[in-house]
C-alpha cells in the first residue's frame, strides 16, 4: 500500500474518480472531513458505494475512517460501512487496547448482522502523545490489527511542535516504527497538508520509506504519483535481491551461514529483506516472467 487517498464521504461525485487514480487504497473519510450537520449523508453514501458493482469490481484496498469510538456517530458508522467489501476500518483516537477490544466487541457483532464472513481488519490511528508512548500495546491489542498509522498533524499541533522540524519527524516516525515491528504490522505515514509543496512531499516520504513505512497517506490525488515513485523499489533494489535470493539454496548447500554479494555480506536478515522486495516488485508487476525464481 504505497499510496492511500483520502476521499470524503460527503462527496460521492469523487468516488469514481478515486478509483480511476493511481492510488493503491482509498481512505473515504467519516470524521475529519465530514461536518457534522452531514454525517448521516455521507454514511448512506458510502454504503451505497460499497455495495455497488464498481466497487465490488475494483481491486484497490478500500479503508473507511470513522468518527471516534467516544462519539455519537461510532456505532452508526459501524452499522453503516461494516459490509463484506470494507478491507480495513481505520479508527481515529485510539489510545488504549482496552478502547481496541472495544472497537473489535462492537465491530462482530454488526459483522454477523451484515453478513461479513471474513472479520474486517483495523488500521489504527497513532495521533496523540499516550498513543505514540503505548504504540505497541496498541498494535498488539488485538489479531484484527493489520497495521499502525501515523497523524503528525494531531500529534504535533496541540502541542506547538513545528511540522518541519525534522528531528521531531523522525523521533516519531522511529517510535511508532519499532512498535509496528514487534508486533508484527504495517506502518503507514501520515497525510502532507501542504498539497502544492510537492518536493516537501516527496522528502517526507522518502524519510518516511527509510524508516521502514509501506506507504504515506494522500489528501490530494496530485499526491499519488509521489508516494509511488518513492515506495516502489528501485530497479538496482530490485537487481540486488534477486541476487540474494537465488543465491540462497547454493549458499546454503555449501554450509554458509553468511556470504558476500556484491561487496556486501548476506545474512538471515538481508535475506529475508531481499525476499520481501521481490514480492513487492512481483505485485507491482516489475519482475519479468523469465527472471522469476521459486522461493
Amino acid at each position: 500500500m504505497r499510496s492511500k487517498l483520502f476521499v470524503p464521504a460527503s462527496r460521492p461525485e469523487l468516488f469514481q474518480k478515486a478509483l480511476a487514480s493511481e492510488a493503491d487504497a482509498l481512505s473515504f473519510d467519516l470524521e475529519d472531513a465530514v461536518v457534522e450537520s452531514r454525517k448521516s449523508e455521507a454514511r448512506e453514501n458510502l454504503r451505497l458505494f460499497l455495495q455497488s458493482d464498481a466497487a465490488l469490481k475494483s481491486e484497490k484496498t478500500f479503508i473507511v475512517r470513522i468518527n471516534p469510538p467516544d462519539t455519537v456517530h461510532f456505532e452508526a458508522d459501524l452499522d453503516a460501512i461494516l459490509l463484506p467489501r470494507l478491507d480495513l476500518l481505520n479508527v481515529p483516537k485510539t489510545s488504549t487496547a482496552e478502547q481496541v477490544r472495544h472497537v473489535v466487541n462492537a465491530m462482530e457483532a454488526v459483522e454477523t448482522k451484515n453478513n461479513v464472513s471474513v472479520p474486517i481488519r483495523l488500521l489504527l490511528n497513532i495521533e496523540t502523545p499516550e498513543a505514540v508512548r503505548k504504540a505497541y500495546e496498541l498494535a498488539s491489542a488485538h489479531p484484527r490489527v493489520a497495521g499502525l498509522q501515523l497523524g503528525l498533524g494531531d500529534l504535533f499541533e496541540p502541542m506547538a511542535i513545528s511540522r518541519t522540524n525534522t528531528a521531531a519527524i523522525d523521533g516519531a516516525m522511529f517510535l511508532v516504527r519499532i512498535a509496528a515491528g514487534e508486533a508484527g504490522v504495517f506502518v503507514c505515514d501520515s497525510a502532507f497538508a501542504d498539497t502544492a509543496d510537492k518536493e516537501g512531499y516527496r522528502a517526507e516520504a522518502r524519510r518516511a520509506r527509510d524508516f521502514g513505512f509501506t506507504g504515506k497517506s494522500c489528501i490530494h490525488p496530485s499526491q499519488v504519483a509521489l508516494a509511488n515513485e518513492v515506495f516502489r523499489p528501485t530497479e538496482a533494489e530490485i537487481a540486488h535481491a534477486l541476487k540474494v535470493v537465488a543465491s540462497t539454496e547454493h549458499a546454503s548447500a555449501k554450509g554458509l551461514g553468511a556470504y558476500v554479494i556484491d561487496g556486501k555480506m548476506i545474512d538471515e536478515p538481508f535475506i529475508k529483506r531481499a525476499k520481501t522486495v521481490v514480492a513487492q516488485a512481483r505485485q507491482l508487476g516489475l519482475l519479468y516472467v523469465d527472471n522469476s525464481f521459486d522461493q
